[in-house]
């Protein structure tokens, strides 16, 4: 009776984050400590830039808005899990999987969208300084923000849509701590290689066409970072690249190996692993690389320390 129950209800079951482990409850509160770094990170960074007139400028405010990505690209998945693992509940309804999917969906290809721009930033700073303020202006800075968003919530709501509507057959247990698309298919019953194909071709668009921009940028960057005269101005262009660039690849490499391959190569402990860093370790760490190796911000913060 209870089999015919789990396979009529329409809610799925979430195993939890590495459900096999020992003293999980340690991990669980090292995430937790994780998360709540994070936050004030995230929360510190904005309001600094927000108070901080020096940082009014475009790579402040693109900076701005890839740590209010970060900050609710954690929030939704850390506060969930820790829910559910210290109430032992273990059942999501089907509405609740397609609205978490469909919001870190969305966050994570805005976040690709937003490093890429911010990439172009840095090239038309170092590259093209005179004309800096007539391209970077607060206009393009907003077009900026609102293709990372509207991008990422249309392809986000088109994937949501079409995964949510493949019928589960026998059991509904997803081997994870959050409805993912990828988990999602392992449990589907109905053939999915055309949609795999789908996959591959969105994560080129998604991933690896901004990822050759992004590289492209930086090469042109290089170029005219050679070429400068000033140790000191060649120095802050290469500590402002090298900031963006560790977070490129801290966000771009667990992605990359999670939707670049196919379902069957999925293994359930390495896609929480790569989620884990993307999801979790990846939006606190932004925003210390970008803090601790910029020196006006550390000066925006003493200041308000000071006062």
């Amino acid at each position: 009776m209870e089999k015919r129950n789990e396979t009529l209800s329409t809610d799925f079951i979430l195993l939890g984050l590495f459900p096999d482990m020992k003293h999980i409850s340690f991990l669980v509160l090292i995430i937790l400590l994780v998360y709540i770094v994070s936050l004030t990170a995230n929360t510190g960074l904005i309001f600094l830039i927000w108070v901080d007139p020096r940082l009014h400028i475009p790579m402040y405010f693109l900076l701005s808005q890839l740590a209010i990505i970060d900050l609710t690209l954690i929030s939704s998945t850390v506060p969930k899990m820790a829910a559910d693992f210290f109430s032992r509940r273990t059942k999501i309804s089907h509405v609740a999987c397609g609205t978490q999917i469909f919001f870190f969906l969305t966050l994570g290809i805005a976040e690709c969208i937003l490093l890429t721009l911010m990439a172009y930033d840095r090239y038309v700073a170092i590259c093209k300084p005179l004309r800096y303020p007539i391209i970077m202006s607060q206009r393009t800075c907003i077009k900026m923000t609102c293709v990372s968003w509207f991008g990422g919530a249309f392809i986000s709501l088109v994937h949501t849509a079409y995964v949510m509507h493949f019928p589960i057959c026998g059991s509904r247990k997803i081997p994870h701590f959050l409805c993912e698309v990828m988990a999602i298919l392992k449990i589907t019953c109905e053939d999915i290689r055309a949609y795999e194909k789908a996959v591959v071709v969105t994560s080129i668009v998604v991933l690896l066409v901004p990822l050759s921009l992004i590289l492209s940028s930086y090469t042109l960057i290089f170029l005219s970072v050679l070429r400068m005269n000033s140790p000191k101005g060649r120095n802050k262009a290469l500590a402002t690249c090298s900031s963006h660039l560790t977070v490129v690849s801290l966000y771009y490499g667990p992605a990359i190996v999670v939707y670049m391959r196919p379902s069957y190569y999925h293994s359930p402990k390495i896609d929480q692993i790569l989620f884990v860093l993307g999801a979790i370790l990846t939006p606190m760490m932004n925003p210390l690389i970008y803090s601790l190796r910029n020196k006006e911000v550390v000066g925006a913060l003493k200041k308000i320390l000071e006062k």
